[in-house]
């Protein structure tokens, strides 16, 4: 059956998703509008296509057996000259998103992976870009600020093409579905064109 590559994330909502995105392709990110506006939970991995029941049912239990949190984004960072990454600060919420990032790598699960740095949950808003580019994202959005309730999180493929399509969603507990749509985006496009395939 083959390979697919992966991703496990949080989407940022509207109006604060399509703004930062917007704002992204703004710095001359080329890849912004192939990114909803997200909280890595799982980064791109490489999987086989046959393991995607198990991957869907395991992520179905996470999110069962787990309760909404506040999340409230503030500021600016970077990991430079580490990694090529301006990002927008969690200043709240930070430790919701790691303890759902180890449920959904669990050791004995079917997304168990090592990780290249600990994980630190933020919002990129810049990546490989010019080293100017990358410091008009840090100072345009130094006093930027949003905050939702996170009630669930989704599973994304990435196409061929680069773009991350959204697959499915998983909301938490047994509350409705707040995995929040990106108005414009490839993503939810194309969830909204194939249905929930089976992000």
């Amino acid at each position: 059956m083959g390979t697919v590559t992966l991703g496990v994330s949080i989407a940022v909502p509207e109006p604060y998703g399509s703004q930062l995105q917007e704002l992204r392709a703004g710095f001359g990110d080329a890849a912004a509008h192939g990114i909803p506006t997200h909280v890595t939970l799982v980064p791109p991995t490489e999987v086989e296509a046959d393991r995607l029941p198990a991957i869907r049912a395991h992520l179905a239990e996470v999110a069962a057996a787990f309760r909404s949190f506040r999340m409230r984004l503030g500021g600016t960072g970077t990991f430079r000259p580490v990694s090529p990454v301006v990002f927008v600060k969690i200043v709240d919420g930070a430790g919701g998103c790691d303890h759902l990032q180890g449920e959904v790598r669990d050791p004995d699960g079917p997304l168990s992976r090592d990780l290249a740095f600990p994980y630190h949950p933020h919002v990129t808003v810049a990546h490989g870009i010019s080293e100017e580019s990358m410091d008009l994202a840090f100072t345009t959005l130094a006093e930027y600020a949003a905050e939702w309730i996170c009630e669930g999180f989704a599973l994304y493929e990435q196409g061929s093409d680069g773009v991350w399509r959204k697959l499915r969603e998983y909301p938490f507990g047994s509350g409705p579905t707040c995995v929040p749509a990106q108005a414009g985006s490839p993503a939810d496009q194309a969830a909204g064109t194939a249905g929930a395939a089976g992000s």
